[in-house]
């Protein structure tokens, strides 16, 4: 049977391989005809935003509590996040050319949203600050699926560079390292940011 569920799963394979979908792609992948997708789904942007929340249940969050711990409850968020887009990278620039609306998706925003809120970070900041911590995440996302040697060591112009080449992990470590400071930069400018007053 036909659902929201197997036509976003359709869509993200076929984004996954191609990097772009078209509804009759999915409804062949399906086997159904492009108007049964209508009977679920009003169109490209609702398929998007389908997959978009496919993704993130996959991330399965954790729940954000009420505590004072509100900044390793959000790494560990930020961490599953990027996570799970590193695992359909192709499927980034389609969603960020379109609304996000998905329930399941704002509901974690909201979370996001509690606990910097919870942090001191005032109403008019909120959603710059969930938009810094996004280009992180999205941009780290991306990262995990770089070359496993970002970098030439032999074209390297200069000492400096050659130097940090050859002193840098590469793949996943260097991934996951450059990911850990981007958040520790982020979080703890924030944090002294809003001790300043």
């Amino acid at each position: 049977m036909l659902s929201v569920a197997k036509i976003a799963s359709a869509a993200l394979a076929i984004v996954d391989r191609k990097g772009e979908f078209s509804v009759n792609e999915v409804a062949r992948a399906l086997g159904v005809r492009p108007s049964s997708l209508y009977n679920h789904l009003t169109g490209k942007a609702e398929i998007v935003e389908a997959m978009r929340s496919l993704v993130f249940q996959e991330l399965d969050p954790p729940p954000l509590d009420d505590t004072d711990d509100w900044e390793s409850q959000l790494r560990e968020l930020l961490r599953r996040y990027r996570d799970a887009f590193a695992a359909h990278p192709r499927l980034v620039p389609l969603l960020t050319a379109y609304t996000v609306s998905s329930p399941d998706v704002m509901a974690l925003y909201e979370q996001m949203a509690a606990a910097l809120a919870r942090a001191g970070v005032p109403d008019d900041e909120l959603l710059t600050v969930i938009t810094v911590l996004d280009n992180v995440v999205i941009g780290s996302a991306l990262d995990l699926a770089a070359p496993e040697e970002v970098w030439s060591r032999d074209a390297a112009q200069g000492p400096l560079l050659a130097a940090a080449i050859e002193a840098s992990a590469t793949g996943r470590e260097r991934a996951d390292r450059a990911f850990e400071l981007g958040i520790d930069l982020v979080l703890g400018s924030l944090v002294r940011r809003l001790a300043a007053g």
